[in-house]
């Protein structure tokens, strides 16, 4: 009850036998100062409380540092893995055209010694 500014059982007790039942609760709702010792309890467990408090967060913070590493990780290779081909024909040629992956674009042949042709320019009219 210290904290609360009333006197503890043990200064009930201290009152003398003499005084009537009148004074002994008169004074028990007197405030009654914290004794050194108790000032030092108080502020070991504020102590405790923040350190307990602080370490908490570190673990929650050390926690969601590896989930991030490991998903990191697992992005990393998923990335380097060759993607899988939609269609079972596809050519090493083709494999790099998205269109072609999504059968969006027709699967043309590509040789691999021969370049596209260039459609010609058109004639001007003069």
């Amino acid at each position: 009850m210290a904290l609360f500014g009333l006197r503890s059982d043990r200064a009930v007790a201290a009152v003398e036998p003499a005084e009537t039942a009148e004074a002994a609760r008169l004074a028990a709702l007197q405030p009654a100062y914290p004794t050194p010792r108790e000032l030092r309890a108080q502020a070991v467990h504020r102590l405790q409380i923040g350190l307990f408090g602080l370490a908490g967060m570190l673990l929650i913070v050390s926690l969601a540092n590896v989930i991030m590493d490991r998903a990191k990780q697992v992005d990393r290779a998923a990335a380097g893995a060759p993607a899988v081909a939609a269609s079972p024909s596809a050519t090493p040629s083709t494999a790099n055209d998205p269109l072609v992956d999504m059968g969006v674009a027709p699967e043309l042949p590509v040789s691999s010694g021969a370049k596209p042709a260039r459609p010609a320019p058109r004639p001007t009219e003069n």
